[in-house]
């Protein structure tokens, strides 16, 4: 904390010795309130000033003081709760001299307590006249000027407290945040789903490809990975028979930030027995129309000016019928590594030492041609088997039974029939130990365990994951993922 205290700074620090010497808590006591802003504008919006004359209802409010406007021997204030704004009428008439001298030392930011009855001003504003002033707490730091907030959009991501308190976007992107949550578990609950939970800490890098956080546990004296993904974990469930699990959580990857990458991030992983990719498919669709709808009132939105819609019957292509349609190059007929590589370079992609088979060229060529095409829901499937270790081969062994979920040129969804042959699986594994050792940090490690798992026998199933803060992105029109997470990774302030 900066030790240089500003003017206003100072005189609300200097408030304190007159709490003090009143005998008041600066900071306040429980505070039991009968109404919330909302409370009072779903009961009295429609009474007018005669009505509520007749009733003379009371409520008892708190909330921070956001407006004042002192006017000698009363005066107003405006407080705001987590729902909204609400305004009090305080006389020196009306309340006790010390609540009025609290009063007339109050500063913005400041919370407190209000006891009243509703009325009408002379402009007809629903307004609390208060019979009882209570302070509750002291602000020592005032708040940015009303009209423009926190104008540096960093020191907003990193005073995020502040931020709720000024900008109405950021609270009501974190309410909506919950109720998206809240959504996709009703959705997934309907359908007989059972929400699980699973280590953070893994013994072994797995479930995807990914940079991990390394941590060491002091009494096991082992290291442990923060977990890059909750598949292997949640598999394992379904060797164990409990055949539909989903598990909403926090991910961890040691890779670069941008506007739609946080180092945590939170996703649902969801696995189902006895279904497939096209299972997957359908199950994606429904939760996305459903969710959105529950949350929008449709399916039709805009994102950042785009019109998008999430209706269910999203496009659904192979990826390398995706790269033929824009390049026209048929990687079908391509078998020669030799010839793939020269094709790369020929249209300015990099070949790098752990690129072993044509799929990591496919998918680079997806990456770099198609992938900022995609702008409505479109299920991109067939992945190369190179760079799908969890996936089921299709009939074509070259390729999977996977597919990622694209919209408005960001990946959303991530999606395989699951591989439940322990053979190959460890094969798979092997492979991607070769892909490490050429220098593919993002490369699985061999995980025994899972192998083991399988060996008793998985059911044939569909998986998927879903990134929930780039879903929450969409819903709410936010264009940076730092912005619907609470609390973003940011630099050190300078």
């Amino acid at each position: 904390m900066d030790d240089i205290l500003n003017e206003q700074e100072i005189i609300r620090r200097e408030k304190l010795k007159f709490f003090l010497d009143k005998g008041l808590d600066p900071f306040g006591q429980k505070f039991e309130r009968t109404h919330t802003s909302q409370d009072i504008k779903n009961q009295f919006d429609d009474k007018d000033k005669e009505s509520l004359e007749k009733i003379t209802p009371k409520v008892i409010i708190a909330g921070r003081i956001m407006m004042k406007r002192d006017m000698g021997k009363a005066g107003f204030v405006t407080l705001q709760d987590k729902f909204g704004l609400i305004q009090a009428y305080i006389r020196a008439d009306h309340v006790s001299e010390t609540e009025f001298e609290i009063f007339k030392l109050a500063d913005i930011g400041d919370i407190i307590g209000i006891s009243g009855v509703m009325f009408r001003t002379k402009t007809n504003e629903l307004t609390v006249k208060a019979d009882k002033y209570t302070h509750l707490t002291k602000a020592l730091r005032p708040l940015p000027e009303k009209f423009h907030g926190l104008q540096d959009v960093e020191e907003a991501r990193r005073r995020r407290y502040v931020d709720l308190i000024m900008n109405e976007k950021a609270k009501d992107i974190a309410i909506k945040r919950t109720k998206i949550i809240r959504a996709i578990q009703r959705f997934f609950d309907s359908l007989g789903f059972i929400e699980v939970e699973t280590p953070v800490l893994h013994p072994v890098l797995g479930g995807a490809a990914a940079r991990p956080f390394v941590t060491h546990h002091n009494t096991l004296e082992m290291d442990f990975y923060l977990r890059i993904a909750t598949e292997l974990p949640l598999k394992r469930l379904l060797v164990g028979g409990l055949e539909a699990v989903y598990e909403i959580g926090r991910l961890f990857r040691n890779e670069g930030i941008s506007y739609k990458h946080n180092p945590e991030f939170t996703t649902i992983e969801a696995y189902l027995a006895y279904s497939d990719m096209e299972g997957m498919m359908d199950l994606v669709e429904g939760c996305l129309s459903t969710v959105c709808t529950e949350i929008l009132g449709t399916t039709e939105i805009n994102f950042q000016g785009t019109s998008l819609s999430l209706k269910r019957g999203f496009r659904r292509v192979h990826m390398v019928d995706s790269i033929k349609e824009l390049t026209n190059i048929d990687f079908y007929v391509i078998n020669d590594f030799k010839k793939a590589a020269k094709l790369a370079k020929e249209h300015h992609i990099e070949v790098p030492k752990h690129f072993t088979g044509i799929g990591h060229i496919i998918n680079a060529f997806f990456e770099k041609y198609v992938e900022h095409t995609l702008i409505q829901p479109t299920f991109v499937y067939g992945h190369p088997v190179e760079i799908s270790p969890l996936a089921k081969k299709s009939t074509d062994a070259r390729f999977t039974q996977r597919f990622e979920l694209f919209i408005n040129k960001s990946e959303y969804a991530n999606a395989f029939t699951e591989l439940n042959d322990p053979i190959d699986q460890k094969e798979r594994f092997l492979e991607q130990l070769k892909e490490k050792d050429l220098g593919n940090n993002e490369a699985n490690e061999m995980d025994i365990d899972f192998v083991e798992a399988l060996e008793y026998g998985m059911p044939p199933a569909g998986g998927v994951g879903i990134g929930i803060d780039r879903l929450i992105m969409l819903l709410t029109d936010t264009a940076n993922i730092r912005d619907v997470i609470l609390f973003p990774h940011m630099k050190n302030r300078q």
